[in-house]
Formats: structure tokens, sequence, C-alpha cells
């Protein structure tokens, strides 16, 4: 396991200012300090919110390595396109888990299977409850695995 040192912060009482640099700081680290090798591990998830290495997200996410980018918005709402994957193409991972929501409302495009296969990359489509501990599972195994989490329906 990877372990970082957060800095350590003279702060007196609860200010906001200070609890968000230290949440993110570890954030920062695992993306350009001394955590580079660190994997992200998904704390929980329930209906509209996830946890990610203790930070707290309420829109749809990918994780990319060991970076998380919120705000994840496809071209179509519920139906991932080949386009809505170049991101991940480029980040060549082994191993796409895709969450398609507490309902698996969310749909993968055949252009998108497609374009996946062609770059060799595995796709798993399930229910964003069990994509989050697919990722887990294989985060640990140390497999290189993207995660793109709808979080809603």
């Amino acid at each position: 396991m990877v372990e970082c040192q957060l800095p350590k912060l003279d702060v007196v009482g609860p200010n906001p200012i200070a609890r968000f640099l230290h949440h993110h700081s570890f954030q920062w680290l695992a993306r350009y300090g001394k955590c580079k090798d660190k994997k992200n591990h998904i704390d929980s998830y329930q209906f509209g919110e996830i946890v990610v290495d203790g930070i707290s997200y309420s829109s749809d996410i990918i994780i990319l390595g060991n970076s998380v980018q919120s705000n994840w918005w496809r071209k179509q709402g519920h139906l991932l396109s080949a386009e809505d994957v170049q991101p991940i193409i480029a980040a060549r991972p082994t191993v796409l888990i895709v969450g398609c929501g507490a309902s698996k409302l969310m749909k993968v495009s055949d252009q998108a299977r497609q374009v996946l296969q062609e770059h060799d990359i595995q796709l798993e489509a399930l229910d964003t409850y069990k994509a989050v501990q697919r990722f887990n599972e294989l985060s640990q195994a140390g497999v290189n695995v993207t995660a793109a989490l709808h979080l809603t329906c």
C-alpha cells in the first residue's frame, strides 16, 4: 500500500477553507506528489452520492488512473456513446467498469462497445452498486481499471 503524507494544518476551530484544503490535499498528492502509484478506492456509494478516497461527489464521475473527473456528462444522457469513451480510450485501461445507475437505466451503445473492443478494453456494464464493488476488486488486484459511474437512476 502506498502511503501519502498530508500537510499539517495549524487551524483552530471549524475553518471550512482549511478543511477543504486538507481534504483535497490527498487528491493533489496522489496526482502530483509522492503518491503517484496510489490507486483510487471507492469508499461508499448511495443513490446520487459517491465517496472516493474520502472525497464526496454528487455528480457522475470517471475514475482514470489516480484521478477523479467529476461532473461527467454524456452526449445523450442515459446512453454511453463512442464519443463519450474517447477520453477513456486515451488512458488505455485494460478494463472499463461502467456503472449504469442504481436501476441500470443508462445503456452502452453498440458503437461504444465496438470502439472499446477495437482498443482491447474489456467492458463490464453493471448497476452502479455492483460496479463499485467490481472496481475496488480489480483495483486492489492491480488491474489497470477505469470506472465511468452514473450515480442516479
